[in-house]
């Protein structure tokens, strides 16, 4: 049986939806909301559940089958798998830092306490890695 997922996209976002899909997925993976054998719901169910086309969630869904995520199987759906971590890349430090820096920087350009973003930065940091 598929797991429920608790997923919220903003249609009005800059971020295409199918990113912010696999984002929300990918955060429920790392901090362990989703479990190797846990099985998500078919592609047309999450399509009609956030509103979007069925091959907006269907392009999510591949995306994280190539980061090795998700067994992704004609006419059986998706599952999550044990994903060994990749090891450590400098090329992925350097691309969390660029896009670290700018969204700090656009943050800060709309005015936000420098404090706020560090205090969220730890939060979200703990949620994610504790």
């Amino acid at each position: 049986m598929a797991t429920e997922l608790s997923i919220r996209i903003d249609l009005d976002s800059d971020v295409p939806a199918y990113r912010q899909i696999v984002n929300a997925i990918r955060i429920l993976l790392v901090t362990g909301g989703l479990k190797p054998g846990a099985e998500l719901p078919s592609v047309r169910r999450m399509a009609r559940d956030l509103g979007v086309h069925f091959n907006t969630v269907a392009e999510s869904y591949r995306a994280l089958a190539e980061e090795g995520w998700l067994d992704l199987r004609h006419g059986r759906g998706a599952r999550v798998i044990q994903r060994d971590a990749p090891a450590p890349s400098s090329e992925a430090l350097g691309e969390f830092q660029e896009r670290l820096r700018s969204l700090l920087a656009e943050v800060l350009a709309k005015g936000t306490d420098p404090q706020k973003i560090s205090t969220e930065m730890l939060r979200i940091w703990s949620e994610l890695y504790s």
